[in-house]
């Protein structure tokens, strides 16, 4: 039997908060000497109270930094804890061999987190776009048991070797995608989620291969509603 982190399991699981929250604002968690993680905290988060946390993963030769606009303004309006991670390498370790140090990073900072916030388990999503697209919809099925919602934006890929739990799934991918095509990407991750009994919501665009912010806005939606 393979072993689970091998196929993308993580260790995290929701528990109570030990530590002092963080002020509102942007932080690095300070777990990693290089790439660290990186914390949106809205004013409006009371960390006493279940909140929702949105895992946001950066495209190939990406950082924080570059996807974070994708979702920071909603996570401030809409009153989310939004978490950066970045990978070790230029992308997640997933596209280069397999889950391996990314995996633990993120464990680490998932549970960094919880120790300081209390989080909703019925709102917890894995997003991504292009290779964290990818990166999201591989580890998302694989860890259904703590992930409730999956948001895609112009993924490549899905490897998943392992399933747990049902996450809801919204796929967004733009028509005239250049780098990668939508008929061998969005439309087919679509179906076969489908087709395997996940709730799907699938949304394509005229545009290129870059996030769309209505597209965004009504992911979040999903996300919240």
């Amino acid at each position: 039997m393979i072993d689970p982190h091998l196929a993308g399991r993580l260790d995290f699981l929701h528990r109570l908060p030990v530590m002092e929250p963080l002020p509102p604002g942007r932080h690095a968690l300070g777990l990693f000497e290089d790439r660290d993680a990186i914390l949106v905290a809205p004013d409006s988060v009371d960390p006493r109270r279940p909140t929702p946390l949105m895992v946001l993963f950066h495209g190939g030769g990406g950082s924080a930094a570059k996807i974070l606009p994708m979702m920071e303004d909603h996570a401030r309006e809409r009153g989310f804890l939004l978490l950066a991670p970045q990978s070790l390498f230029p992308t997640w370790d997933i596209v280069i061999g397999g889950n391996g140090p990314d995996r633990e990073r993120l464990d680490a900072a998932l549970e960094e987190v919880a120790s300081r916030y209390l989080l909703d388990p019925a709102r917890l999503a894995f997003a991504g776009h292009s290779d964290g697209g990818s990166y999201a919809l591989s580890l998302g099925p694989t860890n259904g048991h703590v992930v409730t919602h999956m948001i895609v934006s112009s993924a490549g890929f899905m490897s998943v070797f392992m399933q747990s739990g049902a996450p809801r799934v919204f796929i967004s991918h733009g028509t005239q995608d250049e780098q990668i095509p939508i008929e061998r990407s969005g439309r087919v991750h679509a179906a076969r989620l489908k087709e395997a009994g996940y709730d799907v919501t699938y949304v394509e665009y005229d545009g290129p291969h870059a996030w769309r912010p209505d597209v965004v806005s009504q992911a979040v939606d999903f996300f919240l509603s």
